[in-house]
């Protein structure tokens, strides 16, 4: 074994970061001449080298010791072979002085690479896991759009790789892009296929390639014709394809509206399933039972009781509300905390009779937030509203209302099956199925999160659209 300067350290220059045969020609030579590892320091392109360091005017090669021609050989297992050659595409600047470590100590213990619990062993697993999932998103998620070129047809993409990856994924390309001119461009380096010739250009900007072309109004329908809500899962599908790669997929734009309205189908698929199941209740009494002992939805592992409707059967109004608040839960009545009260008074205004009303919510049970020692009401989502629109079917069935009083936009998508615009929607009655007519207005808790002239604006249209209910129901019972 050649001696080397006792304390030198030396610096070895890769002429590219991705350049691994560069990096095994280096390390064998270090190891033949008995160079430890913290003795050698591995210097990509751009890098900075240590000060003290024994550096040669050509990459620091020159002052590199020489190993003697009959040094013994370099050994490396097959497996570490196969791991390193993936992680020097990382982009971890400590990974070439990893594996040089991991080589040196396999001159000593060639079976160092199967202990999967060694701390080195591990990492180079990693960084070759990372790398070789880089590959796989580079091979599934580069999208090719057509420019003009004087030579003919040519195709640009641009990627974001997280490694060195771009050089060695290239044959893929060529391969399956044999008789295309192409161009990919990444922020790491290009590579430039012309159907005979690979050429490799420096980096690029996002700027450089193109936003779209014709074609892809095709391949945005021919992907939503194929997206199979059935098989949908979110969590999954964005491991496997990260919004990172959204902007520069043509189809990626589509898929917020195609996950919603998967979602969509499929709980209105399983609800209506669950439902089918299903006998409906005879009674209201039945319905109170029922509800009491539902769980369809998460607002039912509150902890809070499910708050059934009042009123007589037959009665000409039904009033429906959002949902029950802190003291409807206490006290198992729906409308008699402060909403209710107000509610109410704009009910003895306008002249209607609240006892001869069926008054429900379109969600039996409180939802709300902990903050302190109170309860603070939270909105029910859409799917909660939509899962508890068949109890209040239920209750309508029976009840077989002439008209029906939504108080806020929650309590009208729990009769329609959608969202309205209050603004829109209110003064104008709305037909439903049964012939019972659909009246909008606001939530008498939203006046009193109010005050001044926007309470008053509202109070008064609040007011206007009871009595409107009241001349309605006095004409159907005419």
């Amino acid at each position: 074994m050649q001696n080397v300067s006792l304390g030198a350290h030396y610096v070895v220059h890769l002429p590219a970061p991705d350049d691994f045969a560069f990096w095994r020609e280096r390390a064998r030579g270090l190891i033949q001449c008995d160079v430890p590892p913290d003795r050698v320091s591995w210097v990509e392109p751009g890098g900075t080298s240590d000060l003290f360091a024994v550096e040669g005017p050509s990459r620091g090669e020159k002052r590199l010791p020489v190993p003697e021609k009959d040094a013994r050989p370099v050994r490396a297992s097959k497996r570490f072979m196969k791991l390193a050659r993936n992680a020097a595409l990382h982009s971890d600047p400590e990974r070439f002085g990893l594996l040089y470590r991991m080589l040196w100590r396999l001159q000593s213990n060639h079976r160092a690479m199967e202990d999967k619990a060694d701390t080195d062993v591990r990492r180079i697993e990693e960084l070759d896991k990372s790398v070789r999932r880089d590959s796989h998103k580079m091979h599934a998620f580069v999208r090719f759009r057509e420019i003009e070129s004087e030579d003919g047809e040519h195709y640009v993409a641009w990627f974001e790789p997280d490694h060195h990856i771009v050089r060695a994924n290239a044959s893929f390309f060529m391969r399956r892009f044999a008789n295309m001119n192409w161009s990919i461009l990444t922020p790491r380096g290009c590579i430039h296929w012309d159907g005979e010739t690979m050429r490799e250009s420096g980096p690029a900007q996002r700027s450089d390639a193109p936003e779209g072309d014709p074609v892809e109004d095709l391949w945005k329908s021919y992907y939503a014709s194929i997206f199979n809500p059935a098989r949908l899962k979110v969590g999954a599908m964005l491991a496997e394809m990260p919004k990172k790669y959204w902007k520069n997929m043509p189809e990626a734009e589509l898929i917020p509206g195609l996950i919603a309205g998967a979602q969509a189908r499929e709980a209105g698929m399983v609800a209506a399933g669950m439902r089918e199941e299903r006998q409906r209740p005879a009674s209201l009494a039945d319905i109170g039972k029922a509800i009491a002992d539902c769980g369809d939805c998460p607002i039912a592992e509150c902890g809070t009781r499910a708050v059934m409707g009042e009123g007589p059967v037959g009665a000409p109004l039904m009033i429906v509300g959002e949902q029950p608040g802190d003291q409807e839960d206490v006290v198992g009545r729906a409308f008699v905390g402060p909403a209710g009260q107000l509610l109410d008074k704009y009910l003895e205004r306008a002249g209607i009779d609240r006892s001869s009303a069926y008054v429900t919510n379109a969600v039996k049970h409180f939802k709300y937030v902990q903050r302190g020692k109170r309860r603070v009401h939270q909105t029910p989502q859409a799917k909660e509203i939509d899962t508890c629109r068949w109890w209040l079917e239920a209750e309508r069935e029976i009840i077989k209302p002439r008209v029906i009083l939504a108080l806020g936009a929650s309590a009208a998508r729990g009769l329609i099956g959608k969202t309205v615009s209050i603004s829109k929607a209110r003064g104008t009655p709305i037909p439903l199925e049964g012939g019972a007519e659909l009246w909008v207005t606001s939530h008498p808790s939203y006046l009193l999160r109010l005050d001044g002239e926007a309470q008053e604006k509202q109070a008064a249209l609040f007011a206007a659209d009871l009595f409107a209910v009241r001349e309605r129901l006095a004409q159907q019972m005419a």
